[in-house]
């Protein structure tokens, strides 16, 4: 058992990304018949994503368990953020570092905003939503799984 736990320590190693920092925005997306708001952080360095998030809420406290959870897998770090009044106060909470993104931070988030508005409006015209009241399980889960491709994708391209 002690073996286990050593060879899953190595590896929890060895796939954690390295980060200076996060670049976090968020969009409002379209989901079948009701409007939730999408949260990314990336990294500027190797530009994968390291979370994806829905909320049909933006505010402070949305934004503070989104920066929890972040932590939680990838430690503290600095915080660029587009100037949303939610960030400073939950960065402050989260004894974070923050800042409003600098004009090559903003290039790389928008960029990956859109990029992924556009794979999950394909994702939404293909298979829509049309459950009352989702709970946006498949959302998730399609969501994690873009994550998936996405970085492993970007990684081969380093």
């Amino acid at each position: 058992m002690e073996l286990d736990s050593k060879v899953q320590a190595s590896k929890a190693k060895s796939t954690r990304r390295r980060v200076l920092e996060y670049i976090i925005d968020e969009t409002m997306l379209n989901v079948g018949s009701e409007f939730v708001w999408l949260w990314v952080a990336t990294e500027p360095e190797n530009r994968q994503i390291l979370a994806l998030s829905i909320s049909k809420e933006r505010n402070m406290f949305v934004a503070e368990r989104y920066l929890s959870n972040l932590i939680k897998v990838h430690g503290k770090h600095p915080v660029s953020t587009d100037g949303g009044t939610w960030y400073p106060m939950a960065c402050q909470f989260l004894k974070l570092d923050h800042h409003i993104h600098s004009s090559y931070e903003k290039s790389l988030i928008e960029r990956k905003m859109q990029y992924i508005k556009d794979r999950t409006e394909s994702f939404d015209d293909y298979f829509p939503c049309r459950v009352k009241n989702c709970k946006l399980k498949h959302v998730h889960n399609w969501l994690r799984l873009f994550i998936d491709y996405h970085n492993n994708e970007i990684k081969h391209v380093n």
